[in-house]
C-alpha cells in the first residue's frame, strides 16, 4: 500500500514517471498501469487557478509543492461518528503526502456539552470528538471549526458527510462560498425526493454548488475503522478518473482499501437502499426468526436494490453490486449497523415505541437514516405505481409508519414481478 500511495502522489506533480504494472485493490476491476517496458507516462501538474466567485475570498498564500504544483486543501463538512472517522483517515494521509496541505478543517455543528463547554473547543483541545467518537485521537492536523463558510473557503477538496436530510440547507448556505475549481465527494447515504422525482445527494451538490461530485460508499461501520480494523470502500465517479484517483489516494490506508468504479449512481444507490434492507433485517432479529429468514430477507433486499437502481438509472452497472458498496455494505449493515439495531428494538416492542423515541434513546444524537430513506423510496414507488414490484421496500415502509406489524416482514408472498409492465424498463430481475 505505501508503494501505491507514493505512485499515486507522483501522478499529481510535474514528473515523467515509468511505473511497473500494479493494481489499486483486490476489486473485480482494478485500475492497471502499464508495464515499465512501455513509453513513460507524462502527467501534467494539477494547478489550481483561482476564479472569480460571489463573496469568495481566496487565500493568496496557498502552499505549493512538487516544483510549483499547488497543494490540495481538504475540508470535511460533518463531524458525527462517520465524519470524525473520515477526518482521521484523511488527516493521516495529508500529514505525510506532499501533494496535500497537512491541515484538515472539519465543520462542527456546534453543541454545548453537559460540562458547559463547546464541542468544537473540546475537539481542538483534546484532539478527540468526545461526543461522537470518544477515545479516538483524530490527528493533530484536524481543526474543528463551527463556521461552515470559513471551513470551506480555501478548500479544493470538499468531503460531505452529514445526515442527508440536512444537505439541501447546507448547500444553499455554501452557494457562492466555495472555490469554483473545487472537487467534492459525498459519503452520505440517502436521497432527496422532489416533485420532479428523486435527486441523489451527489447530484444535489453539483446542481447547487456547480462543482463535480464523486461518492464514497462501502462496508464501513465507523467505529471499526476508527480501531483500524481492515475495511474496504468504493469511490464512484463519472468521467474524471484523475480526480477519482486523488480521492483514492486521500482515503487509502493499509487498513482501508479503496477502489474506484465509474458508476456514481450505482455506488450511491447501493449505499442508500441498503439501510432500508437493514431495517427488515432488524425486524427479523427482534422477532427471533433466525438466520435462514434473515439471509432470505437480505437476498430479496439485494434483488430489489438492483432492480430499483436500474429502473431509476439504466446506466447502473451490474458489477457495482459486487463491490464493497454493494453486497459487502449490505451484509455488514444487516449484521451490525445502527438501522438494524434500532429496528430490532422496534420489533421487540411490537412497534409500540416510535423510531424517533428509540433513536433518541439509543443513538446519542446520531441520526437514523433507514426510516427516512424508506419513506423517500416509497414516495417514488407510489408516484410510479411500483409498490407491487417492490414488496420488501413497501412492507418495510408500512411497518415503519405503523400500518403493519413487524411480523409482516415475512407474511407477504414473495414473487418475481413482471417488469415488462413498466414502460421503457429492462428485465432487471
Amino acid at each position: 500500500m505505501p508503494a501505491i500511495s507514493a505512485h499515486l502522489e507522483r501522478l499529481f506533480c510535474h514528473h515523467t514517471i515509468t511505473v511497473p504494472s500494479l493494481s489499486l485493490s483486490l476489486s473485480n476491476n482494478p485500475v492497471k498501469y502499464p508495464e515499465s517496458s512501455l513509453s513513460p507516462i507524462m502527467v501534467p501538474a494539477l494547478e489550481v487557478a483561482p476564479q472569480e466567485n460571489q463573496d469568495l475570498e481566496l487565500d493568496s498564500d496557498m502552499n505549493s509543492n512538487c516544483n510549483g504544483a499547488t497543494q490540495e486543501r481538504v475540508a470535511v463538512i460533518g463531524s458525527g461518528n462517520w465524519g470524525s472517522v473520515a477526518s482521521k483517515l484523511i488527516a493521516s494521509n495529508t500529514a505525510k503526502l506532499s501533494s496535500f496541505h497537512d491541515e484538515v478543517r472539519m465543520w462542527v455543528f456546534e453543541e454545548t456539552l453537559p460540562s458547559g463547554e463547546k464541542l468544537s473547543e473540546v475537539i481542538n483541545r483534546e484532539n478527540e470528538n468526545v461526543k461522537y467518537l470518544p477515545g479516538v485521537k483524530l490527528g493533530k492536523n484536524v481543526v474543528a471549526d463551527p463556521d461552515l463558510v470559513n471551513t470551506v473557503k480555501d478548500a479544493t477538496m470538499l468531503v460531505f458527510v452529514t445526515p442527508h436530510q440536512f444537505m439541501e440547507g447546507i448547500c444553499k448556505r455554501l452557494i457562492g462560498k466555495v472555490r469554483p475549481d473545487a472537487q467534492a465527494i459525498s459519503l452520505i447515504k440517502g436521497m432527496e425526493v422532489k416533485k420532479e422525482g428523486p435527486c441523489m445527494i451527489s447530484t444535489l451538490i453539483t446542481q447547487l454548488l456547480h462543482i463535480n461530485c464523486s461518492v464514497l460508499m462501502g462496508a464501513n461501520i465507523a467505529n471499526e475503522i476508527a480501531q483500524e480494523k481492515f475495511s474496504e470502500a468504493t469511490v464512484g465517479y463519472r468521467e474524471d478518473e484523475e480526480t477519482a484517483l486523488k480521492w483514492v489516494l486521500l482515503f487509502s490506508t493499509p487498513y482501508f482499501l479503496v477502489t474506484p468504479v465509474q458508476d456514481v449512481e450505482g455506488v450511491e444507490l447501493c449505499g442508500t437502499l441498503k439501510n432500508v434492507v437493514a431495517l427488515a433485517a432488524g425486524f427479523v432479529d427482534g422477532l427471533e426468526m433466525g438466520n435462514n429468514t434473515k439471509a432470505a430477507i437480505m437476498r430479496i433486499g439485494l434483488r430489489e436494490m438492483r432492480a430499483f437502481s436500474k429502473l431509476m438509472f439504466p446506466s447502473v452497472k451490474n458489477n457495482t453490486f459486487f463491490e464493497s458498496c454493494g453486497v459487502a455494505d449490505l451484509i455488514t449493515t444487516c449484521l451490525g449497523g445502527r438501522n438494524r439495531k434500532v429496528a430490532e428494538a422496534f420489533a421487540k416492542n411490537n412497534g409500540k415505541r416510535s423510531f424517533d423515541e428509540l433513536e433518541a434513546e439509543m443513538l446519542q444524537g446520531q441520526k437514523l437514516q433507514g426510516v427516512s430513506t424508506a419513506r423517500e423510496v416509497y414516495e417514488v414507488l407510489s408516484h410510479r405505481g411500483w409498490q407491487e414490484l417492490f414488496p420488501l421496500f413497501t412492507t418495510v415502509y408500512e411497518i415503519c409508519i405503523g400500518h403493519l406489524s413487524p411480523s409482516a416482514i415475512v407474511e407477504y408472498s414473495e414473487h418475481k414481478p413482471n417488469f415488462a409492465l413498466v414502460d421503457g424498463s429492462a428485465q432487471v430481475y
